[in-house]
This record gives structure tokens, sequence and C-alpha cells, in this order.
């Protein structure tokens, strides 16, 4: 099992994600020997997981089911543990994007944090490609590299253990993108530089506080970077439901007009909107926005070395 290279059957030692439902899901390290206790019974990995494919649907001790996913870097945002405050696909994809990366770029990382976005990062500059994280915090560093190493991405990464706004990233010149999360994204705007090669590498810091941003873009600017630019990315997320709305009183022509065309006796007519007309209300399907959105994580600054 590979997080980037893809596998169709469940050995011993994966990382799988068990799927109740969209809003039900989590990871579960596969070992012979071993049980999973689920709110529709238990999943034996010696018999239920181990030699069956990824995507088999599962049956509980009971008698309810669950399916079993290959682990990807978007399941992994929605599963992982969290050490730290985590980056999600909204943003991840419009890094991803504007710091051009593609198979076989070198990118320079910190902080590694929970390993949200590493793990998309290695995703996209796989197989050649290479991953420099630095992370402060050591446990955290050391837990991000067991990750790497249980998910088999460890030859596509390398973890440091140290502060970036003093020590740099441990390469010079070599690096296409840098991504900065940390909370003085501006102390590691010179060392970001350095890391970067000779000219056109992209550069982005996310940032919770327009504070930290207009300090950031203030170094930016001081060590020559170009093409400097905020932005922020606000996700709305809709409900497909099924409504009722009244029918309005548009007078006794209509009426006269809606009993000569529609026949309610007529089978081909039964289920459709019009079906409820003597009720008064016909139904539609319509989307329908979350009561309660999240309207802001963070702002993303984006800019090129000249």
């Amino acid at each position: 099992m590979s997080f980037v290279e893809y596998g169709d059957t469940i050995k011993d030692g994966d990382t799988a994600i068990v799927f109740l439902g969209h809003e039900s899901m989590f990871p579960v390290k596969v070992q012979h020997g071993t049980v999973t206790q689920t709110k529709y019974g238990v999943i034996r990995h010696s018999t239920d997981l181990i030699g069956k494919k990824y995507g088999s649907k599962v049956t509980c001790s009971k008698g309810g089911w669950v399916f079993i996913l290959h682990p990807t870097p978007e399941l992994w945002t929605m599963n992982l543990p969290h050490r730290t405050q985590i980056l999600y696909s909204t943003d991840i994809s419009i890094i991803t994007m504007m710091l051009e990366l593609k198979p076989g770029s070198i990118v320079c990382e910190s902080g590694t944090g929970s390993g949200s976005l590493s793990h998309a990062l290695i995703r996209t500059v796989a197989p050649t490609g290479h991953l420099y994280t630095v992370e402060f915090h050591q446990q955290r560093a050391e837990k991000a590299r067991q990750e790497f190493r249980e998910h088999g991405v460890e030859h596509l990464v390398t973890v440091t253990n140290q502060d970036v706004c003093k020590n740099g990233f441990g390469v010079s010149n070599i690096a296409d993108a840098v991504f900065l999360d940390i909370p003085s994204p501006w102390e590691a705007i010179g060392h970001a530089k350095s890391a970067l090669k000779a000219e056109g590498g992209r550069i982005c810091s996310f940032s919770p506080c327009i504070e930290q941003v207009q300090r950031t873009c203030l170094a930016m600017e001081e060590y020559g970077f170009t093409e400097i630019n905020t932005l922020e990315i606000l996700l709305r997320v809709y409900n497909v439901r099924t409504i009722s709305l009244q029918i309005p009183d548009l007078g006794k022509a209509a009426e006269d007009n809606s009993s000569t065309d529609f026949d309610s006796s007529n089978p081909s007519h039964q289920g459709s909107p019009c079906a409820n007309l003597q009720q008064g209300t016909v139904q539609f399907k319509s989307g329908v926005p979350l009561r309660e959105v999240v309207g802001h994580t963070g702002y993303l600054t984006f800019a090129t070395k000249s």
C-alpha cells in the first residue's frame, strides 16, 4: 500500500479507510489477528480485510456493512489525527495549482504539522520529485516521519526538525516552490529565496490574520519577489432537497386551463409535480445553502522569484 502507488489487494500493515457513510469514516491499520469495532459490529482483519480487494463491501458481526477504501491524500485529510490545525482540500487544490507543481518538482514546506498538505504535495510531485519539509516541534516531526514510512512515501520526502526562521530548509537553489505555514512567515522569506532555484520559483504563505499577510508582503517585496498577490478561498456548500411551494392563485381562467390540460387519473401523470395541484402545493428539487458556513480559514499569499 502506498499513497502514490495504488494496489488492488489489502495487505497486512496497510492503512485503509473504513467508510460507513459520507459523514462517517475513519482510518485503520490492518494487522493480522486484530479486530476493529464499529456501530455495525466487529471487523476481523484476518478474515474480513486481508486478501480482499480495496472497495470491497464488508459485512460486520451485527449484520451491518461498510466499505474498505484505498487511502488517498483527500481521504487522509478528512480522517487524519489532528496534531495541529490543518489545510483542507479547498486550499490545497489552489496551492498545488498556483505553485505550478507537477511530477518531478522539488518543494520545500514549513511547517509539517499534521501532514495534510504534505501528502497532497508528495502525490503531485511523484514519482521523481521530492518534498523537503521542516517542522519546529520534535515530536510532530518524528510522528510525521513515521506516517510517511507507514504510507510508503518515505523515499519522496525528507523531514527535518529545526527552526526554519533561523536555519532555513537545509537546501539551496534547487526548489521549484516553497510553502510557509508558520506564525511569522516574514522571518523565513530570506531562507525561502535561498532555497528556490535561480529564477522563476514560486512561493506561497498561509496566514489566518491580515496583519501577518501585510508583514509577509513587505518582506517579499524587500527580497525582490514579484507578482505578489493574496487570495481568500471561500467554500459555500449546497444541499439538494425536495421543497414544497404553494401554487399561486391566478384566477378562474388559470383554474380552467389547469383542469383542461391536466388529467390526474392519467397514469402517465402520476408522480409528476402537477399531481399535487389538488393539495395546493407543488414539489421541486432545489439547492439549499447550509445555515452555518465556515466563512474564513486563512489568506494565501503567492509570489514569484524574479
